[in-house]
């Protein structure tokens, strides 16, 4: 399998190289920008597989094919929760949630090999996924959550939350109360339910709300440290394959 990775930060490439070499496929190219690519693909034959960061130093990658006619099989990288996941379902494309997953890189990986034994086509339509990206689909985020306080349901509100975090396999909802309350869901199972300009994913651990933060400040091998306004029970570090997008989305 002839594999290559467009990636514009160098470590989570190298990463990604590693935990596939670990999976005895073997990466041939590493590019980190869409004039590099466009440039690479021009000039060598295309790959079976492509291992694509949705949003590179120098634009959108959907840049690339706008330049160049690409068949290659692509799974997406990315580390915006809220970027088009309908687009990634409707053309059944595979995506993976940066920082990568071993257990779910294999998955894609499984299922790519099944499409291609079975020589089964990967239509991707550039063109409307892109216009997801730009002009995201209108939908409703979750605005209240319930939750069981003894033999009542407690009502929180969506901006009352501080953060989400997980603990001991539970999820948890730290609200501007100073209460930490366990909810009936999942960390991943929140991705689709939480508003993306609202709520961010700073590691595997924690969503945050931007309209409690209290600062930031540098961490130790280029992560960020986050201060909310009564949260404290816990450090918040974005982790370093997240610190790029979370400065993007504080934008």
């Amino acid at each position: 399998m002839n594999t290559i990775i467009i990636e514009d930060e160098k470590p989570a490439a190298r990463r990604l190289g590693r935990l596939l070499s670990d999976l005895n496929v073997e990466v041939t190219v590493m590019l980190h920008s869409v004039e590099e690519s466009i440039l690479w693909f021009k000039n060598n034959p295309h790959p079976d597989l492509i291992f694509l960061d949705i949003q590179l130093s120098d634009g959108l990658s959907f840049e690339i094919f706008e330049e160049v006619e690409v068949h290659s099989a692509i799974i997406f990288t990315t580390a915006y929760d809220e970027y088009a996941l309908q687009a990634f379902k409707l053309n059944s494309i595979d995506y993976l949630l940066k920082p990568i997953d071993d257990e779910e890189l294999e998955s894609a990986l499984k299922k790519y090999s099944s499409l291609r034994a079975k020589k089964q086509p990967i239509a991707i339509d550039f063109e409307d996924i892109k216009k997801l990206l730009v002009n995201p689909l209108e939908r409703e985020y979750k605005k209240r959550f319930t939750v069981n306080v003894g033999q009542h349901l407690k009502i929180i509100n969506a901006d009352d939350i501080e953060c989400f975090y997980s603990e001991n396999k539970g999820t948890y909802a730290a609200t501007i109360e100073g209460r930490n309350y366990l909810l009936d869901t999942t960390l991943d199972n929140l991705n689709e339910e939480l508003e993306p300009k609202q709520f961010f994913r700073v590691s595997r651990k924690f969503y945050v709300n931007i309209k409690h933060i209290k600062d930031i400040i540098s961490y130790t091998n280029s992560r960020l440290q986050i201060k909310l306004n009564r949260f404290s029970e816990q450090e918040i570090i974005v982790s370093r394959e997240r610190v790029k997008d979370f400065k993007f989305w504080l934008e």
